[in-house]
């Protein structure tokens, strides 16, 4: 850096680079609300000096609703091993239970109701809330988090395996707003995070299966090893056989992990969001079906769309193509709907755009683990792409009214 004085007759300027680090503590239990609680307590600390002379951390619980009604012993679980602990940790409050899915995002009030509670219950900037629920919900708490105080200390439990195999791992919390997915949000990154295999067992079958989406898009990024993983016991995750759908969670979190934490934008200032590839029409089909597609389904059609519209444009080959659709379709997910008909579907890229600014920056690939940038659309090209998938959702209903019982999948070429 140059001293403003080297150069009497210039206008004094400075432009100075510099780094913070960050620590990113990523848990796997098998019930953190069990026998692995150490494992998630042992996050809570107050570090010398913090408060004076030794007191416990204290924290704030939020827990998703649809959690509560299915687990109706958890509550009280969490109370008493908060209670047992302590001499450590202090539970602030009573366990708080508010919804979770699109609607906690969709509507301000809960984000008031969670500034109000961390605000009547005086947490402070070395305090900790713990957020234990799907993705929506640790979005929503989030987002309160690093607004109140410019951020309190976040813990995530990830109760669905889409937040366990990605967004409960990333460093985004947002609400909806103007009809636009994520549109207010905040880059904070969480101070821990613990993947928890007991959360998942009461999942329904269709929001277990769509975390999947999520494991198939990073992997066709990122790894042809974990992409052949994914295709080889794709019906075995849709099964629920957990050996499988634990290994498939692991690979994909930890591969999200390390664009995060390696990738060299965290904080997404770039123009290129790689680890959104099939989500420009993802987040457009959310908004167009008022959330009657879950995100993980959105993504699982995003992608089979963007697959088949890397081919026809980009020389993605065609048995990528037909692995990605087959692999998709065997989890149980789907790979087309109604609404990507709809003209408005386009203005999903627009509005991807503002989303990351700049110019229009989307990811394409040319092979697995071969990731590219485009600046444009070819939108006959895309209709394309659309038309193909809607054949391939065709074929498979087809089948399957002809043969309820087979589970082959019927190919249809490019």
């Amino acid at each position: 850096m140059s001293h403003p004085n080297d150069q009497p007759n210039a206008a004094r300027r400075w432009d100075i680079a510099f780094s913070v680090p960050f620590m990113h503590r990523l848990r796997m239990t098998d019930d953190c609300f069990g026998k692995d609680w150490p494992v998630l307590s042992q996050l809570f600390e107050t570090g010398d000096g913090e408060y004076g002379a030794h007191q416990p951390a204290r924290v704030q619980v939020w827990l998703d609703q649809g959690i509560a009604l299915t687990n109706p012993s958890l509550v009280s679980r969490i109370e008493s091993l908060f209670a047992s602990s302590s001499d450590n940790i202090e539970l602030t409050d009573p366990v708080q239970v508010i919804p979770g899915g699109e609607e906690i995002k969709n509507d301000s009030i809960w984000i008031d109701r969670i500034l109000e509670r961390i605000n009547y219950s005086n947490l402070d900037r070395r305090s900790y809330i713990l957020a234990v629920g799907g993705g929506a919900l640790l979005d929503a708490v989030g987002f309160a988090a690093a607004l109140a105080h410019r951020g309190i200390r976040l813990v995530r439990v990830p109760t669905t395996t889409l937040a366990q195999a990605d967004s409960g791992v990333g460093v985004k919390n947002a609400v909806n707003w103007f009809n636009k997915k994520n549109w207010k949000g905040t880059f904070a990154v969480p101070w821990g995070v613990v993947n928890d295999q007991e959360m998942l067992r009461l999942l329904p079958d269709r929001d277990f299966r769509c975390g999947f989406s999520e494991a198939v898009k990073v992997s066709l990024l990122k790894s042809p090893s974990a992409f052949e993983f994914l295709h080889r016991n794709a019906s075995l995750i849709a099964q629920r056989n957990m050996n499988a759908a634990t290994e498939a969670i692991r690979l994909s979190v930890l591969m999200h992990l390390d664009h995060i934490t390696r990738g060299g934008d965290p904080f997404e200032m770039l123009q290129a969001r790689p680890l959104d590839f099939g989500h420009w029409s993802a987040h457009k089909l959310e908004a167009l079906t008022q959330y009657r597609i879950r995100h993980g389904e959105a993504v699982s059609i995003g992608v089979a769309v963007d697959v088949v519209y890397s081919s026809l444009v980009h020389g993605l080959p065609d048995t990528v193509v037909q692995a990605t659709l087959q692999t998709l379709t065997h989890m149980g997910l789907p790979v087309y709907d109604p609404a990507l008909t709809e003209q408005t579907i386009f203005d999903g890229l627009e509005e991807f755009r503002q989303h990351l600014g700049g110019e229009l920056t989307l990811t394409m690939i040319t092979e697995i683990g071969r990731p590219i940038e485009v600046h444009a659309i070819d939108h006959a090209a895309m209709r394309k792409a659309i038309q193909i998938v809607g054949r391939h959702h065709s074929a498979l209903s087809d089948a399957s009214a002809t043969s309820p019982t087979s589970n082959s999948t019927r190919v249809v070429r490019i």
